[in-house]
């Protein structure tokens, strides 16, 4: 049999979107995949790991070139024993996580012997932490560099700044705003941007009411279609059903239309959509500027100005 190839796994997990890469110890990308989210908040610890272990399997499979799938956890060392396939045995030396809705220690300190089990790597050589950890690590490659922002404006949003202390050291996070999920934040991200297009519709209808004539744009057209009703106010049943009558559940029902709305706004040129994307992107452009200030100056209250 022949030596085990070592590799060394990515993975960050979004709300939206897993994408996981595996490389070589000289740095050379062997694999990559992708799978649905893998917010940890929202999906819990058995609908994560099984979204983990599908995008690390897949990744696995294209890298060794496995003529078969590989479910895990295996043993790596064993690999074309347990598959009864040709497949080079691989030893996978460390992994990094990046997750969304991990967001303290005693989360990441759960979630360590799990994946330590899954991949069949040590918890000492297994590191996770918030997406935005993993995002600003690039910083490293930089050496007139100190400090950086990492912004995630996905399905959710964060801005955390972080500086190097020293080489040896991980970067240590300087000051956060967001990542509180859909019920509690994630201002100028896809989700916002969906909920602030529904809220412009229903204000419309509201003001409608009392007179005041409101033009039928592009937006409102198209939202409509999506949400599969006709008129404005049917959209609240569609957006609040309970999940067993819904293919999505609530927090994707709103940020699957963000594109649309997009496309209203830069494709349409309809106002309310462009009004809808400006006010969007004023949230999270002041979460940004709020982290790039001094620490001493840093006040939350602005957020809400």
């Amino acid at each position: 049999m022949s030596s085990p190839i070592d590799l060394y796994l990515a993975i960050d997990c979004g709300g939206t979107k897993t994408a996981a890469v595996l490389c070589t110890s000289n740095e050379t990308i062997l694999a990559r995949a992708s799978g649905g989210g893998s917010n940890f908040s929202s999906l819990g610890l058995d609908a994560f790991l099984k979204r983990i272990g599908e995008v690390t399997s897949s990744a696995l499979a294209t890298a060794l070139q496995s003529p078969v799938a590989i479910a895990l956890p295996v043993d790596p060392t064993t690999l074309a024993d347990a598959t009864g396939a040709n497949v080079p045995p691989y030893n996978l030396r460390a992994a990094w996580l990046g997750v969304a809705g991990v967001d303290s220690p005693s989360t990441a300190s759960l979630l360590l012997p799990h994946v330590s089990a899954l991949l069949s790597v040590p918890v000492e050589r297994l590191t996770i932490s918030n997406d935005t950890h993993l995002l600003v690590a690039p910083l490293r490659m930089l050496p007139d560099v100190r400090t950086a922002v990492a912004v995630v404006a996905g399905t959710g949003s964060i801005a955390a700044s972080f500086r190097e202390v020293s080489a040896e050291a991980p970067l240590e996070p300087i000051a956060r705003v967001g990542g509180w999920g859909w019920l509690l934040g994630d201002e100028g991200s896809g989700f916002d941007i969906g909920r602030t297009a529904v809220r412009a519709l229903l204000t419309q209808h509201d003001m409608d009411a009392t007179g005041i004539s409101i033009s039928d744009g592009p937006l409102r057209q198209k939202l409509l279609k999506e949400l599969g009703v006709s008129e404005v106010m049917d959209m609240l049943p569609v957006v609040y059903a309970p999940e067993s009558n819904s293919s999505l559940p609530r927090e994707a029902r709103l940020s699957s239309l963000c594109p649309i709305v997009f496309e209203a706004a830069f494709e349409d040129g309809d106002p309310l959509a462009v009004h809808v994307v400006s006010d969007c992107a004023t949230k999270l452009a002041t979460q940004i500027a709020s982290v790039l200030l001094p620490p001493s100056l840093q006040d939350v209250r602005t957020l809400f100005r």
